[in-house]
């Protein structure tokens, strides 16, 4: 599409847009531009009904609410689950809502990292996000290897994105494992998580994506592909809220080996009331449960989920790729020369990259605090990364042009100058 400047044309996409129509069913930041969805979303009236309704059945029921409510609590994880499994190509049974995004990554590496002989090496990156890394670190620590030795990261070639072709290259019958992300926290940068699994499943080697910056504006097809687990949040473009569980993904094709880590709530639920010592998996990736569905955190999901849907997540992935590429022209149109220096560290084509733009800039610490001072919300990212996120269900064109024009201002009038190089604790 070819993308004009002036604001006139922002207010005509905005026109033209088939999603419009969801921002108004968001609680949105008065007087500010909400550009972080990607870190945390923005919570929905749906998001907030969800809620409240599980809080008057906890009112009215009780511990009732376990096997009396409306969805009876002890299935809500699995309901939730059958919801996202479209959007993620999953057949049924294949998702569960469970645990946190990292507790889930170790509940899954302990499961299939298998070791054995040669073949002991897990393969990772070095973009992926540090808390990945760290859990698959303590794993091989567990299995008693050596992470130096047994933890085999994929350099970047410029420090933005990972080439696929270095990653096969890394396949070898040393590979015991291969966890990556579906888009890089950085760069945004899309992995062809198609043919990765392709590659590993040609090796034999388990492979595992951590989809915590695409699922909920990317579509997947975990089950077609062979992935073999996923997992990921739910309080990014997922608007579940802060904290929210997370989801797990394990091809049908595992279904009955033994979770790595067990616990009551993985038990069939045919068998786990009669308290047996015996773990008695449950059939499907409800298995990978560890204690009780924390329903608070929760229940925000199913009006969330149920938004997703009723939105498309391939209308959604139409409106990302298409106000993405508008916020990429605009600062490369207006904000790439001197004085502004701004540019863009995201991959141009629309298969390569996820739902956010990040903005490099050599002061980009105290540029994003100028924009919070303007009230634009966006966050930072070390060295150089100002990360951009426009939500396809809440964000308008207009307030992408209104972002670029705040950018403007603060290099005009070196408002970054009056904040200091210190950074905060959240960033």
């Amino acid at each position: 599409m070819n993308f004009k400047l002036g604001r006139e044309f922002a207010l005509q996409l905005d026109a033209e847009d088939p999603l419009s129509t969801f921002k108004e069913r968001f609680y949105h930041l008065p007087g500010k531009i909400y550009m972080d969805g990607n870190s945390l979303g923005l919570i929905s009236k749906d998001a907030e009904a969800s809620l409240m309704s599980i809080i008057d059945e906890w009112k009215t029921l009780g511990i009732g609410g376990w096997d009396g409510g409306e969805i009876p609590w002890i299935n809500y994880a699995k309901r939730l689950g059958e919801m996202q499994a479209t959007m993620v190509g999953a057949n049924p049974g294949e998702i569960v809502v469970c645990g946190g995004t990292t507790v889930n990554l170790h509940a899954l590496v302990a499961t299939f990292y298998e070791p054995k002989g040669e073949r002991r090496k897990i393969l990772a990156d070095e973009l992926n996000f540090p808390s990945d890394l760290y859990a698959l670190a303590s794993q091989i620590k567990l299995r008693r290897g050596d992470p130096s030795e047994d933890l085999i990261l994929v350099e970047s070639r410029d420090g933005r994105i990972i080439e696929e072709d270095d990653i096969v290259d890394a396949m070898t019958d040393e590979v015991a494992l291969i966890l990556l992300p579906g888009v890089y926290y950085k760069s945004g940068q899309l992995l062809d998580m198609e043919r990765l699994t392709r590659e590993a499943n040609i090796r034999g080697i388990p492979i595992g994506f951590d989809c915590s910056h695409s699922v909920g504006v990317v579509p997947h097809k975990f089950n077609e592909w062979g992935v073999d687990f996923a997992f990921y949040c739910n309080y990014k473009y997922m608007n579940g809220g802060p904290g929210s569980t997370g989801s797990i993904y394990v091809n049908s094709r595992h279904f009955g080996k033994t979770p790595g880590l067990a616990g009551w709530f993985g038990n069939n639920q045919a068998t786990m009331f009669n308290m047996s010592n015996k773990f008695d998996p449950a059939e499907d990736a409800s298995a990978w449960q560890i204690g009780t569905t924390t329903m608070l955190s929760t229940a925000p999901l199913m009006g969330a989920i149920g938004m997703i849907n009723e939105a498309g997540i391939n209308r959604i992935r139409r409106k990302s790729t298409k106000i993405t590429s508008y916020l990429i022209h605009l600062i490369d149109e207006t904000l790439s020369q001197i004085p502004y220096d701004f540019s863009v560290g995201t991959p141009r084509k629309h298969d390569r990259r996820g739902g956010h733009v990040g903005v490099e800039h050599s002061d980009a610490w105290r540029v994003s605090e100028a924009l919070k001072a303007r009230g634009v919300i966006p966050d930072f990212r070390p060295p150089n990364v100002i990360r951009l996120a426009p939500i396809p269900l809440y964000t308008s064109y207009l307030e992408v042009w209104n972002v670029v024009q705040h950018l403007k201002g603060v290099i005009d009038n070196g408002e970054q100058e009056a904040f200091s190089q210190e950074k905060s604790m959240v960033t």
